[in-house]
């Protein structure tokens, strides 16, 4: 049966994997009930604990350094591809998580799910073969420049830095779509229902680094400058798209709110 697992969330056994990263936790949040495993409770590099019952796997564990995996393709290749072969040897209804940099950003319109992908990097190209890991029977669910209240990410980088200094430099020749994982993980909660397969979810509306280092500092009330610079001037190990918009081709695609309404979102859940 297609939506076997239909029924009443408070019913479901799911688990959470990454609950210690920034999707893994809003994840924990919109599903509320979830068992959240942090990398030590299961580092996703090894075979799989005994859980006991699982009906439904969130599949936020990764490694998420794109510079870092360009020096270290193995060990990224170990999380995101095995990993994800290791949560899906579990059997149950996965949903697994991967990311727009399985483009290459030659295109100029939005990226729809039967564009072929075109990775540029060790990242990319480790998240692409975690979607093939993760079966035909899973929700793979692409995202973009994703952001939230807790971890690491270029929001809370954005927010220390506006505090220290008058001005900041930040590229301005890489456009996608800033995506609050709030919205993100609610907007999961509708795909469960939905067949499973390929879907772009991602905030509405696009920006670059630096148009979006500017709303930030413009909602948080912070006085710093950005100077726009170019991808080749920062000088980053591993290339990135230069235009990497999400947008699902599929009419019962969850929709998700502007980038810049999760940004508030975000702060509001900062102050």
């Amino acid at each position: 049966m297609e939506h076997a697992i239909a029924d009443s969330l408070g019913t479901r056994h799911v688990v959470v994997t990454g609950a210690g990263g920034q999707l893994g936790a809003a994840l924990v949040d919109a599903f509320p009930g979830a068992r959240g495993l942090t990398r030590a409770d299961w580092d996703v590099t090894f075979p799989p604990p005994n859980l006991g019952e699982v009906d439904l796997v969130l599949h936020a564990a990764a490694w998420t350094d794109v510079d870092g995996a360009e020096a270290n393709p193995q060990d990224a290749a170990s999380a995101n591809v095995g990993g994800t072969q290791n949560v899906a040897s579990l059997g149950a209804p996965l949903v697994a998580f991967s990311t727009d940099y399985v483009f290459d950003g030659t295109k100029r319109t939005p990226y729809v799910e039967s564009d072929a992908p075109n990775p540029l990097s060790a990242y990319g190209r480790t998240k692409l073969h975690g979607e093939a890991a993760a079966g035909e029977g899973a929700w793979i669910v692409r995202s973009s420049w994703l952001f939230g209240a807790t971890g690491k990410n270029f929001v809370r980088t954005m927010l220390a830095l506006g505090g220290e200094r008058d001005e900041v430099a930040v590229v301005d020749d890489q456009r996608g779509s800033p995506t609050y994982v709030g919205d993100l993980a609610a907007a999961v909660r509708e795909l469960i229902e939905l067949p499973r397969g390929l879907w772009h979810l991602a905030a509405a509306g696009d920006c670059t680094w630096a148009e979006l280092a500017e709303a930030i500092f413009e909602e948080a009330g912070l006085d710093c400058r950005v100077r726009r610079i170019t991808t080749a001037e920062l000088g980053r190990a591993a290339p990135r798209p230069a235009y990497s918009v999400l947008r699902s081709e599929r009419q019962d695609a969850p929709q998700l709110p502007h980038w810049r309404d999760g940004l508030r979102a975000c702060l509001d859940r900062l102050s």
